[in-house]
């Protein structure tokens, strides 16, 4: 297992995670220890259609996708070292644990999440996650996450 750290753009991202948009909530990788820990990046726009709903004359970024993003982060986590097939692997929550929302994002926020590998128990993955804005936790919450192979 190495302990260098790694950084990865919206290139590598697509190689291993099948999001894509609108759906894709990580657009960089800042950091990486592969199975310890990740710092990645959302750039938060006004362009991201649930703007047009959520809400219309205040737009917020919904509590869920900002979690969804922090499980995303968490995928490549476990991806960056593990080889899989995007197209025939599903990363799934099995449980949210913990879930708070301090800090309301906004267009223009940049969202930094942060997700430490706590530990594995069979095929289920458990994480410490938070993202941040301008140093602020917005998020944190403790997620498990089970990768299922399909065909």
């Amino acid at each position: 297992m190495s302990t260098d750290k790694i950084n990865l753009d919206i290139h590598r991202i697509l190689t291993l995670l099948p999001h894509r948009y609108p759906f894709l909530l990580v657009d960089r990788v800042l950091e990486l220890e592969p199975h310890r820990h990740i710092k990645a990046l959302k750039n938060v726009s006004i362009n991201e259609p649930y703007f047009t709903g959520h809400f219309p004359k205040r737009p917020v970024m919904p509590g869920v996708l900002v979690l969804e993003a922090l499980a995303q982060a968490a995928a490549l986590l476990t991806f960056s070292e593990e080889a899989h097939d995007p197209a025939s692997t599903q990363y799934l929550f099995v449980g949210i644990d913990d879930a708070r929302f301090k800090r309301v994002v906004e267009p223009g926020d940049q969202l930094i999440l942060t997700v430490s590998f706590q530990r594995q128990m069979r095929s289920i993955w458990k994480f410490m996650a938070r993202a941040e804005v301008e140093g602020t936790v917005a998020a944190e919450a403790t997620l498990m996450c089970t990768v299922r192979h399909v065909d």
